[in-house]
């Protein structure tokens, strides 16, 4: 199904800037048309003790930004639309850990009526606001909506951003989202990364009969589908970064293939007729290429690299180990993998034409699962020490290990697009051989270790891959 098209343009400043006021030199885009300029060139320059709302994210940890939703206004049913809004912007912002939405029932007075009203600051001080969301929803006819909204930095009195959005109306929770992201990037500095999906595997059934389809929904756990049936089991997806598809591993017909499938039709095509069991896809960071390990007649397995216009492969590993779960750094010149070539599972990093492979992670147990960070500045893997598994991350030379998340089981990270949080599945223990009392979770947490929250979803859920932002 193809998404729904948004366009932006950005609203007015209400607020007359002082003479001291001038246009920041760069501007970053969001969808067509919409100016995200850096918080200071909107409005007056505050003096130099003046509070603010921008803070940095070390900052929001400690002390979340207090903010203010109050509901969208508009007439009949676009006034109900205003209230699902800012509810799901409440939640995101929420959910985060960086920001303290306030209790609408803590404001004092009205809220702007329209989004060309200017709110009266003193209002939101009294009640501890440093920053106040605004907006207006107005039906235009049929299935057309169009958004406005501004963003306020209360304590100075200045507007931060101002945008407004035209959709369809089933496009609703995206626009939240889209203002969502906004929001994070002004206040806080760093991209947001609300306007995402999550692809995973839902699970059903008894344990040992258990029926595991292909299942994505936003990232707040909210429009879940099922993409396959479950006639035959699927694990280890992956998104593409810029093309609406994933790829995955599926037994169809009892015989284990990597797919490629697209969202928006639902074709599937099997990758390619290899010989031996493929496993652990992942997309090169252009999108041209598919990392995948091959298992050998020996038991062990390699890394290949298969070209997805000419379907050509590529051996990278030929260690006479098993060499599994590669993953690209950001800028695709190298790849992290798990091989236990040094006698039991251990992280290793080579070059993309898999040259000069070395070891990086000596800490006391087994590694798997290495996922690079957007960024590149990280490292997520799982652990097992002791009889528990752990969640942590290191440097991409080694330095640094930190242990995020401990539990019975956890494993398959999965990093946001900012490289701000990570997503991986926890396991609980069955009570009995029959699987009672079993589940599988998906969890977020911040990459300091702060924040952990588990994700809701409508079953059981494992083996999550998030998407880039939509755009």
């Amino acid at each position: 199904m193809t998404r729904p098209a948004i366009k932006s343009e950005t609203l007015p400043n209400l607020l007359v800037p002082s003479e001291g006021f001038r246009l920041g030199r760069r501007a970053l885009g969001l969808g067509a048309g919409a100016l995200l300029l850096p918080a200071r060139s909107f409005a007056q320059t505050p003096a130099p003790a003046a509070p603010t709302a921008t803070i940095d994210v070390d900052r929001a940890r400690s002390e979340p930004i207090p903010i203010a939703i109050p509901v969208f206004s508009g007439d009949g049913a676009a006034g109900q639309l205003g209230r699902d809004i800012a509810s799901v912007i409440t939640n995101n912002l929420g959910r985060c850990g960086l920001f303290r939405p306030i209790d609408p029932n803590a404001f004092v007075g009205a809220a702007p009526g329209a989004a060309t009203d200017v709110p009266n600051f003193a209002n939101w001080k009294a009640i501890g606001a440093q920053a106040l969301v605004t907006g207006r929803v107005e039906s235009q006819g049929g299935d057309k909506v169009r958004v406005e909204f501004r963003l306020w930095d209360v304590l100075p009195g200045q507007q931060i951003q101002g945008t407004a959005y035209s959709t369809t109306l089933t496009n609703w929770r995206r626009i939240a989202h889209i203002i969502s992201d906004v929001i994070y990037e002004r206040l806080l500095g760093e991209k947001g990364y609300f306007d995402t999906r999550i692809v995973y595997i839902a699970g059903t059934g008894p344990r040992d009969r258990r029926i595991q389809r292909l299942a994505i929904m936003d990232q707040d756990g909210e429009n879940n589908r099922m993409l396959t049936d479950g006639t035959w089991i699927a694990k280890s997806p992956r998104f593409h970064p810029t093309r609406d598809q994933i790829t995955f591993m599926s037994y169809a017909n009892n015989r284990p293939r990597i797919y490629l499938f697209d969202l928006g039709s639902g074709r599937q095509e099997p990758l390619g007729d290899f010989s031996n069991l493929t496993l652990s896809p992942r997309f090169s960071p252009d999108g041209n290429a598919l990392l995948l390990s091959q298992a050998t007649p020996g038991g062990n397995a390699d890394i290949y690299t298969v070209d997805l216009a000419s379907r050509r492969s590529r051996r990278l590993t030929d260690s006479g180990s098993i060499d599994v779960s590669p993953c690209f750094n950001p800028d695709g010149t190298q790849i992290v993998f798990n091989s236990d070539r040094g006698g039991d599972p251990q992280l290793y990093v080579m070059g993309a034409d898999g040259s000069g492979a070395k070891r990086i992670s000596f800490g006391s147990g087994r590694y798997s699962a290495p996922v690079w960070s957007p960024r590149g500045d990280l490292i997520a893997f799982i652990r097992q020490s002791g009889g528990t598994f752990a969640l942590g991350v290191m440097r991409p030379d080694g330095s640094g290990e930190r242990i995020l998340s401990e539990s019975y089981y956890v494993d398959g990270p999965t990093f946001a697009p900012n490289g701000r949080v990570i997503m991986f599945w926890r396991e609980t223990p069955a009570r009995d051989s029959r699987g009672n009392g079993f589940s599988a979770r998906l969890v977020s947490i911040d990459i300091t270790g702060f924040n952990e929250r588990q994700v809701t979803t409508p079953t059981d859920a494992s083996q999550p891959a998030w998407g880039p932002l939509l755009g």
